[in-house]
């Protein structure tokens, strides 16, 4: 019997597939108790009366809402934007929205502040972001108030289930390697901020490499930098006064990047003629300065989509890979 005002209701659905009201709510909430014959079923029917779940009664039974939340403490807006923009391409065209939700990872209150944000929302999901993501603590409060969670990183830390990696040491070592197979050999390096996984990362990459090349390396020519394009510049200027300079800069983002290149100009360098430069994520920014920057392509895009796709789907995301390989963009900024 349809609803008052025509629409097909569930128990149409029900009825036509020949199956119970419970087995069509557990094919719409994608549950895994259900043989694929049966799920076939009941979704070509759900097509065929164009039958669409009340979301408002979905999430009373499933008492969550259908909210994906974004949790970071990250500097890098093009980082946290290009996972916006991942997440949202899962999500398109399903009943889920997106809620954002900053953090202080220093702040005593980090946890209880999040136990909070849980409790009231209550999502469907959450996807955790580096620096935050490597916080085990974290992942234990998602396990504990039973909400599913995905944590992205530089490196493996956790089941597959519960997390997307990509492989920095391995791209930053190629990417170095790259710039002393184009003859350098004094290359600096403008590490990202401490407590930063992807930051170690990057920077075992860098020794990697100059240790493979047979290269000592130098603290004159190394820098710390907050992923900033202003820590950026400051990181340049020091590397910019070492004797002898160095010829080539590699630095782990390209916000970084983007710093010191302005650095070089700024003391009448010219990219890359005087100075190259390697950066790492290949947001906008790499495509968009002069001379466009070479970068380590880190796949943001996709790995958020694949960890949205964890959170909403399971068993789609069976398809798509956990672990994601990095690679290096050769734009104008290296000679």
């Amino acid at each position: 019997m349809k609803a008052k005002d025509g629409k097909p209701t569930i128990n149409d659905v029900a009825r036509i597939a020949g199956v119970s009201k419970k087995t069509v709510s557990r094919v719409i909430n994608r549950s895994p108790l259900l043989n694929e014959a049966t799920r076939e079923k009941v979704e070509a029917v759900i097509a065929e009366l164009g039958y669409v779940p009340n979301p408002q009664a979905r999430a009373l039974a499933l008492r969550r809402n259908f909210l994906i939340g974004l949790i970071h403490d990250n500097p890098n807006a093009q980082m946290v934007l290009g996972v916006q923009q991942g997440i949202l391409s899962a999500i398109r065209d399903t009943e889920f929205a997106l809620v954002v939700r900053p953090v202080n990872r220093r702040s005593p209150d980090m946890l209880d502040d999040v136990r909070a944000f849980l409790d009231q929302q209550r999502l469907f999901g959450v996807m955790l972001l580096p620096p935050i993501s490597e916080n085990d603590a974290l992942a234990a409060l998602c396990e504990e108030l039973g909400v599913t969670y995905v944590r992205m990183g530089s490196v493996r830390l956790d089941d597959d289930a519960h997390m997307v990696a990509s492989n920095d040491r391995e791209a930053v070592a190629k990417a170095v390697a790259y710039l002393v197979g184009r003859g350098h050999s004094r290359i600096g390096f403008v590490a990202g901020p401490e407590g930063f996984r992807s930051a170690a990362e990057r920077a075992l990459g860098y020794s990697d490499a100059l240790e493979t090349a047979g290269i000592a390396l130098d603290p004159a020519i190394m820098a710390e930098g907050s992923y900033t394009f202003e820590t950026g510049i400051a990181a340049g200027e020091k590397l910019l006064a070492a004797t002898p300079r160095p010829s080539a800069i590699f630095a782990s983002n390209d916000e970084m990047a983007a710093g010191v290149l302005h650095a070089a100009r700024t003391q009448g360098l010219s990219v890359p003629e005087d100075l190259s430069i390697v950066g790492f994520d290949d947001t906008a920014i790499a495509a968009h300065i002069w001379p466009p920057l070479t970068t380590v392509r880190w796949p943001i895009e996709a790995m958020a989509k694949a960890a949205a796709i964890k959170l909403i789907d399971p068993a789609e995301a069976r398809k798509h890979p956990s672990h994601f390989l990095s690679d290096l963009i050769e734009r104008a900024s290296v000679a």
